[in-house]
């Protein structure tokens, strides 16, 4: 006959359990684990012994507000001689009489979430609540990734690099993800539950969650807010007068702890203002917190193609300014989160990184969501496997059509050629370093296997473009430095590679950019009637790009958009080059006082120099770091204004509470420089 354990207490032995499942940095003041991997649990008994075969009970898991065993939110089991790593599984590991303790499993795929924990042996004892979660170290995880040294990286880094800037000067942004920083899991737990397919439908919702696609995409969804309580709401242009008036500059941003908690305690209401590389970094941070390992990328040139045909449309009039007829859009840069996984929604062949994209471009089912797409889906034209292909493939693929809208109402094609989906990069595993991966999206521009690619998505303007062979040709040529502050020349270099002298018109103009591809006003302008170009011959053409001009205009990008079009006087042939170019910041250093280590108070010495022959005022210091700052922002204010050429300089102090690498994030913010970043990494002693 089966015997009730007189059960006084009971420890969910947190400290044990967490550092073991390598959830420890979220705290060990509750039970968070991984799937598929045992936990224990000890009963402290009042009096009596543990008898197996004779002391007998059930444990009973639940997840969600309507779980059922039908869907697996809802699990009973009873105790076994050994643990069952495919189900949910019991089994006593050791018992000395007065303690016993369990070994608890959960299959592989169960929906993670939170659970209650419940002992049944006639009546029913809550023994409390735990937390799972996706699991990348088990190999029968669908999230699984055999590397350790990846799985730092992916999972566990706290910190990491974005880049921004443009595909010739790619520039390093850091960013604190902070997803083990305190509240922060809690948050990520609170986006599952305000999903609309949670309010719809609670228990299938809790049921989808096994499967890390349906995760992914859910969170595509609610990182923004446009149809949802979402995380962030998205601006893209700043306000002439008030600036991002209601919230912060997107490029205020250092991390993702801030603006998680700022939604989660202000009843989530959206924090006010994101950009692509926020959205991206926000949904890396709740991707790495629930399990599932996830990295930010950044497309350079990217391709927004709103009619889904391939091909970004362009108008110029004739004077080769922008006509703005189509919402196609060549942005800048854009990024997009990939999250690693199997695909068992596919035919074989699919699994590893997939891509979704937070940023809110353009609906799917209904939804302003994107992905999750394998990419190799991308790479060989499968443009019909889930989800949104078309849009994806084409950001990285797209052909550029430019066409001259003339003052008679007739048109006429530009020639010249247009690169989209450049250098495709993400932070390197282990290090500061950009790492390239543009092969994971495309063939080399050339090769037979791009080509079948093409054919397969039917990319019909790519197949037919030929080389221009007219032996009339344009480029932009740059500086290699070309700073804030600092006045300097861009030059038009023609080519006239014909047996004739060619006569032509040259406009050559710079005007200040969105990253986004929204232009501002002029920064320079050239417009020559009569060039000559002898055959065989190149003519060098600079156009002055001058602080004075420039200086009120480029936006908080720093970014100036060039274009030279050329007008061939003998057959009236037109041909545009476009390029974007990046001001660099001034260098913020930092230096760290004192032996860095866990506990002991430090002080960062941060210096910026103004490169500027004005003044900077309202000049403001703040830094955050995970493990560094206490999960808080550190802000100084500078109280006078910072001369012409001279440096602003103060020191912040701060507490280490975690040993090991750890990155010190800096942002400094002016009226003439805006918002410049920095970082340091520290390491941490015990």
């Amino acid at each position: 006959m089966a015997q009730a354990l007189d059960i006084e207490r009971w420890d969910l032995e947190c400290q044990f359990n967490n550092t073991d499942h390598r959830t420890d940095l979220n705290g060990v003041d509750r039970l968070i684990v991984r799937r598929g991997q045992p936990f224990t649990i000890s009963l402290h008994l009042r009096s009596g012994t543990f008898v197996p075969g004779v002391s007998n009970f059930s444990l009973i898991v639940e997840t969600g507000p309507c779980s059922s065993e039908a869907t697996g939110t809802r699990a009973t089991f009873g105790l076994s001689g050994s643990i069952d790593e495919t189900r949910w599984s019991a089994s006593p590991s050791c018992s000395d009489g007065g303690t016993v303790s369990l070994s608890i499993c959960s299959p592989p795929n169960a929906p993670i979430g939170r659970y209650s924990l419940t002992l049944d042996q006639g009546s029913r004892l809550n023994l409390g609540e735990f937390v799972l979660l996706f699991n990348p170290w088990c190999p029968r995880d669908s999230v699984y990734m055999d590397s350790d040294e990846k799985l730092k990286e992916y999972v566990l880094s706290q910190d990491g690099i974005i880049y921004r800037g443009s595909y010739k000067f790619p520039i390093a942004t850091p960013w604190n993800f902070g997803q083990f920083e305190y509240g922060i899991l809690d948050a990520c737990l609170r986006i599952l539950d305000e999903n609309p397919k949670f309010h719809r439908s609670p228990e299938q919702d809790c049921a989808g969650r096994q499967s890390p696609v349906y995760v992914s995409r859910v969170l595509s969804a609610m990182i923004n807010c446009n149809d949802d309580k979402g995380v962030l709401l998205g601006r893209w242009e700043k306000d002439s007068t008030d600036g991002y008036v209601g919230g912060v500059s997107p490029m205020a941003w250092k991390g993702s702890v801030e603006i998680l908690r700022g939604w989660d305690t202000t009843s989530c209401q959206p924090v006010r203002y994101g950009q692509c590389w926020v959205f991206a970094a926000v949904a890396c941070s709740v991707s790495r917190a629930l399990g599932i390992p996830c990295r930010v990328i950044t497309n350079y040139l990217s391709a927004h193609d709103t009619n889904s045909n391939l091909v970004i449309e362009r108008y110029v009039d004739e004077n080769g300014q922008p006509v703005q007829r189509s919402r196609d859009m060549i942005w800048n840069y854009h990024c997009w989160v990939e999250s690693w996984m199997t695909r068992p929604d596919l035919s074989p062949g699919f699994d590893g990184w997939q891509a979704s994209d937070p940023t809110p471009q353009e609906k799917s089912e209904g939804v302003y969501c994107c992905g999750p797409i394998p990419l190799k889906a991308i790479r060989e034209g499968e443009l019909m496997l889930k989800y949104d292909a078309p849009f994806v493939f084409a950001e990285v693929n797209a052909d550029v059509v430019t066409v001259m809208k003339h003052r008679d109402g007739t048109e006429q094609k530009v020639l010249g050629s247009s690169l989209v989906g450049q250098r495709i990069s993400t932070k390197s595993v282990g290090s500061d370093t950009r790492e390239d991966i543009t092969h994971l999206y495309k063939y080399p521009e050339g090769s037979s296997e791009e080509r079948q690619a093409f054919e397969k998505a039917n990319h019909q303007n790519k197949l037919l473009q030929q080389a221009n062979e007219t032996g009339l040709n344009i480029k932009i040529k740059t500086p290699e430095a070309m700073k804030k502050g600092c006045d300097f020349s861009v030059h038009a270099i023609i080519s006239n590679r014909t047996p004739a002298t060619k006569m032509c018109r040259l406009m050559f103009f710079s005007r200040a950019a969105s990253y986004n591809g929204i232009l501002g006003n002029e920064c320079g302008f050239k417009d020559l009637l009569n060039v000559q170009i002898p055959p065989g011959e190149d003519k060098d053409v600079p156009l002055n790009i001058n602080y004075c001009k420039y200086g009120g205009n480029i936006t908080e990008d720093n970014l100036i958009k060039l274009a030279a079009l050329l007008i061939d006087y003998s057959n009236k042939d037109a041909f545009l080059t476009v390029r974007n170019i990046v001001l660099e910041d001034p260098e913020i250093k930092i230096r760290v006082l004192g032996e860095p280590k866990v506990n002991r108070e430090l002080t960062a010495e941060i210096t910026v120099q103004n490169p500027l022959e004005e003044p900077l005022e309202g000049c403001c210091f703040s830094m955050e770091g995970a493990n560094l700052t206490g999960g808080k922002v550190l802000t100084q204010t500078l109280g006078s204004p910072v001369g012409p050429k001279q440096e602003a300089k103060v020191k912040v102090k701060f507490t280490p509470t975690r040993y090991g690498l750890r990155k010190l994030v800096v942002d400094f913010n002016s009226n003439k420089l805006g918002h410049v970043k920095g970082y340091r990494n520290v390491i941490i002693g015990k």
